[in-house]
């Protein structure tokens, strides 16, 4: 154990095309965490095409320089963290960085861009990366990985729910506070993906469906979302994870195609927030406070659909009103699946990732 900061860097999800987030945490243990600075870096346009082009099969070559680029943008947000924490490199135990998601497809592979090796030689400090990886060649998902941190940082005394509304959606279900009570967590479907998708089809001048505006402009088309419910996605059981491969760009054009305008993107807030709820539904048992971070928590109209899917029987609580802000809350958590990795303890959780079994993630590139 150590006193010592550790910086955590990490994409959203690994599946938003929003930037590189950072937090400079400090550990007392694995149940104790402050967080003393966070920052986001933001792609450019630029930069979100070069991601996208890779994602729709770009040559090896951009996809090798796109693993280098990725890395000296995770520097930067790394190097402004520090700033922002008023720390040097030299105060900094390691850093738990989880780069881009580029291709997830269990149980062959999970893949994320970014050179660990750039960060480590910038900044003296041994970096953890490939976290996914070893979940994977142990029968897993790959994915979610962000529960360890729910059960050891953000369980409550009574079940609760931990749901992330990010490029994709997932929840973890936590009994309380304490891995030997057990948890489990998944994939319930499209988070922010399809939603801002929708709206850049709809209004190139978007980057994003800012405060939800634009949906709330639209009326969701009840034919087309029963259709998209009928996804037997939605239907399976846990554990279960899934990508932009299935829920990303394509999928919205494909949406946007049918219905026009605003309504599609009122339409897939509609699929995001039912699919959330058929989810919690289904596999909440008998947790009735909802905690919601990730953008998605910034989306009024999304919030206020899953307020109606849900019902009166459960509460949405807002991540930030009980910890810290709720964008910080990935990086947090790879700062602690870093922090497990240097201290040969299991980062996944099988009965979220479905896993043979706990397993130490990632590799560490030493300083």
């Amino acid at each position: 154990m150590t006193e010592r900061p550790t910086l955590a860097v990490g994409t959203m999800s690994g599946t938003s095309l929003d930037g590189v987030d950072a937090a400079l945490v400090r550990f007392t243990d694995p149940t104790h965490v402050t967080l003393l600075a966070f920052v986001t870096r933001p792609y450019d346009e630029a930069e979100r095409a070069r991601i996208r082009a890779v994602l729709d099969g770009a040559s090896a070559r951009d996809t090798a320089l796109l693993h280098a680029d990725l890395a000296v943008w995770a520097a930067d947000a790394v190097q402004a963290v520090l700033g922002a924490g008023h720390a040097r490199a030299s105060d900094v135990s390691f850093i738990g960085f989880h780069g881009q998601t580029i291709w997830h497809e269990p149980p062959a592979v999970s893949w994320q861009l970014g050179e660990p090796a750039i960060l480590a030689e910038q900044f003296g400090v041994p970096v953890v990366s490939g976290f996914r990886a070893r979940d994977v060649a142990a029968g897993g998902q790959g994915a979610p990985l962000v529960p360890v941190a729910d059960v050891l940082l953000f369980g409550g005394d009574a079940p609760r729910i931990l749901l992330n509304i990010g490029g994709m959606a997932n929840f973890t279900w936590v009994k309380r506070r304490a891995i030997e009570d057990g948890a489990f967590a998944f994939d319930t479907g499209p988070g922010m993906a399809i939603i801002d998708a929708a709206a850049r089809l709809v209004d190139p001048a978007l980057q994003y469906d800012v405060d939800g505006r634009l949906a709330a402009r639209g009326t969701p088309n009840e034919a087309v979302l029963s259709e998209l419910l009928s996804d037997p996605f939605f239907r399976a059981a846990p554990p279960r994870s899934t990508g932009r491969e299935r829920f990303g760009d394509g999928y919205a054009r494909a949406l946007v195609a049918r219905v026009p305008g605003a309504d599609a993107v009122a339409t897939a807030v509609e699929l995001t927030a039912r699919s959330i709820a058929g989810a919690v539904t289904e596999w909440g048992r008998d947790a009735r406070e909802i905690v919601v971070s990730g953008g998605g928590a910034h989306h009024p109209g999304l919030m206020a659909a899953l307020e109606r899917a849900l019902g009166p029987s459960r509460t949405l609580r807002r991540f930030d009103d009980l910890f810290f802000t709720g964008d910080a809350k990935e990086a947090v958590a790879f700062a602690l699946l870093g922090y497990l990795t240097m201290h040969g303890q299991p980062g996944n959780l099988p009965g979220a990732t479905g896993a043979a079994g706990g397993r130490v993630l990632g590799a560490v590139t030493p300083a």
